[in-house]
């Protein structure tokens, strides 16, 4: 089996997801990872699954698409590409937490910071409520900090940057980060 991508967007409603899994089962398909949420009043979907060799992109797009029409809602379906040939360095988890006002460039000043320290980010969940009351915007992104990462620097760099944007910031190894949360 092959596997393919479907990226599901739309004005969110129940029975999204119903609608694409029962036309992934109809076709043989075998779900093998998912991330669905709702974004103010959008869903945004994404599903990895598995398919038989001879059902292509385009058919089981086709097939998604008009099970979904009635519900406005838009359906993009591509290949997995294999990325053996890309090896990814070695890296520890951890989760970034910010919080303060919500203004301009909050996303691109702490991601472009990533960035630079080649931290790769694995989840990404930003909500901005308050205007000025900080505890109402908050960002919280989960990462892949690679071993050979000056974690001295990188801590540096990001406190700075969320210093300079107003932002309180934590960052946490993700087992102690979990096992705060359990307390």
């Amino acid at each position: 089996m092959k596997k393919l991508v479907l990226s599901v967007l739309g004005t969110d409603r129940p029975g999204i997801v119903a609608a694409v899994s029962r036309v992934l089962f109809e076709h043989g398909c075998n779900i093998e990872d998912v991330n669905q949420t709702i974004l103010q009043t959008e869903f945004a979907g994404v599903f990895v699954a598995s398919v038989p060799a001879d059902l292509d992109a385009e058919t089981l797009q086709g097939h998604l698409q008009k099970s979904v029409q009635h519900m406005g809602v838009q359906v993009l379906v591509k290949d997995l590409e294999a990325h053996s040939h890309l090896a990814t360095p070695p890296s520890e988890p951890f989760v970034v937490t910010t919080v303060g006002p919500d203004r301009l460039g909050l996303v691109a000043g702490i991601t472009e910071v990533m960035a630079r320290f080649g931290v790769n980010i694995t989840s990404l969940k930003a909500v901005f409520r308050g205007g000025d009351l900080p505890h109402h915007n908050i960002m919280i992104y989960e990462v892949s900090i690679p071993l050979e990462t000056d974690q001295i620097a990188f801590r540096h760099a990001l406190r700075q940057r969320a210093d300079e944007l107003g932002l309180d910031l934590s960052l946490q190894h993700r087992d102690v980060f979990q096992a705060s949360q359990r307390i």
